[in-house]
């Protein structure tokens, strides 16, 4: 049985356990946000020497960092680098999205290293397995499709981004309207022209069940993808979006009836005006399910800092309901990212993740922010290091005022307003 399907009868696991003891809820908790399809618990089967990862309604938004090599950038051990630093740093999964050498090989050095949840997509390692042999990626058969979403699944990989809702009817919807940049998900484009070339319905929507079957034998979370994603503000919140969604949503509900965990992936470039209605939308149209956001970003003119543009609209949108933040770093639009990129972007993301979670009110979330209130007030500066988000940045731009005799950094010095706004007995 899955984790689902266990909560279904009323069985209380250790992985609920455990991820109600992070949480700082009751494990009956975990297991009826399970049954309702607002909370999923990431760990595969074969996956067991991971915590088992949590996401959903009222537990801490989670954060989410990509990593993965590219055909011009091929370096597997950069790419294991950038996974420690992401985890170091405070992701709560990681995603390899590698497109470049042997992606299976790829795949299970991250497996073997890693502690956190791992997610992939499958379509890219189907579509470089098809290119090497010197095909086209429309010359994919379903069965290509389906032996690597089997394979990831019994390397362990805990959940998988997979473009069902990228059909025949959500693409002839995208279409009829004039997007300024069309399909930007490269699996949806991938998809999309495979539908195109051949003249058929997407496999993964068409064969649904037997994604469901894999998926199940493995405990395998599936992450229902936003091919259709709008990749330009202007593009945000139109007909082949939200077609894509109300697909995603039908799915939604069949993956939960097969006993299979389910979220959904959100929309990328969005204007700040809209983002919260996305957010109400997919909540509604997919019963609640985790929403697994991309940004979003809601501006389109910041390459190299995206980072920042993310983390405002991840705030907003965590606070509005989403429940797991990808990070942006500030490469994305113009190269693979760096190791400095990779933290920057996890750091990010949590700022987003934690305001979010204080405007949900979520217990404790501002416990941290007292405290930190509290060691400025005292000038305890080691405190306000350990409390902050990034204790090695906090340290490096520390800088106390010799004049005020730490009362104070050396932006005020003696003119500190807390150390002023302290009385001081006469001497």
């Amino acid at each position: 049985m899955t984790q689902l399907e266990k909560a279904k009868k009323g069985l209380i696991t250790e992985e609920m356990k455990i991820a109600a003891k992070e949480e700082r809820v009751s494990p009956e908790y975990i297991r009826q946000g399970m049954v309702d399809g607002t909370i999923v618990i990431c760990r595969n089967v074969n996956h067991t020497a991971i915590k088992p990862l949590a996401i959903g309604l009222g537990l801490r938004t989670k954060v989410n960092a990509n990593i993965g090599t590219s055909k011009d950038n091929n370096d597997t051990a950069l790419e294991l680098k950038k996974l420690s630093i992401a985890i170091s740093a405070g992701a709560d999964a990681v995603m390899d999205l590698s497109t470049g050498g042997n992606l299976a090989v790829i795949r299970k050095k991250v497996m073997k290293k890693t502690t956190v949840a791992i997610g992939t997509v499958p379509i890219y390692q189907a579509a470089v397995k098809i290119m090497q042999k010197g095909k086209a990626i429309s010359e994919m058969t379903a069965d290509d499709m389906f032996a690597v979403i089997e394979e990831n699944g019994r390397d362990g990989v805990d959940f998988i981004t997979v473009h069902c809702g990228v059909t025949r009817l959500s693409v002839a919807a995208l279409e009829t309207q004039k997007r300024i940049l069309g399909i930007v998900s490269r699996g949806g484009s991938m998809t999309a022209n495979w539908m195109d070339c051949n003249k058929k319905e997407n496999p993964l929507y068409e064969e649904y069940d037997r994604l469901l079957e894999i998926a199940h034998r493995y405990d395998m979370v599936l992450s229902l993808g936003d091919g259709l994603r709008p990749g330009a503000i202007n593009d945000a919140t139109d007909q082949a979006q939200l077609q894509e969604l109300i697909i995603l949503g039908q799915l939604a509900g069949r993956a939960r009836a097969a006993g299979v965990q389910v979220m959904i992936e959100g929309p990328g470039h969005v204007p700040l005006t809209e983002i919260e209605a996305n957010i109400k939308l997919q909540k509604k149209i997919c019963q609640n399910a985790p929403f697994y956001v991309l940004g979003p970003l809601p501006t389109d003119i910041a390459p190299g800092y995206d980072h920042i543009t993310s983390a405002i609209g991840g705030a907003i949108a965590g606070a509005a309901g989403a429940d797991f933040l990808c990070y942006v770093t500030p490469a994305e639009h113009l190269r693979l990212p760096t190791l400095a990129d990779v933290r920057d972007g996890v750091i990010a993301a949590r700022i987003a993740a934690h305001i979010a979670d204080i405007a949900k009110g979520l217990p404790g979330a501002r416990e941290r922010d007292r405290k930190m209130s509290e060691c400025r007030n005292n000038f305890d500066w080691q405190g306000q290091v350990d409390l902050s988000i990034d204790p090695e940045k906090t340290v490096a731009l520390l800088e106390k005022s010799k004049s005020a005799k730490d009362e104070g950094c050396t932006m005020c010095g003696e003119f500190c307003a807390i150390k002023l706004g302290k009385k001081h007995p006469e001497k």
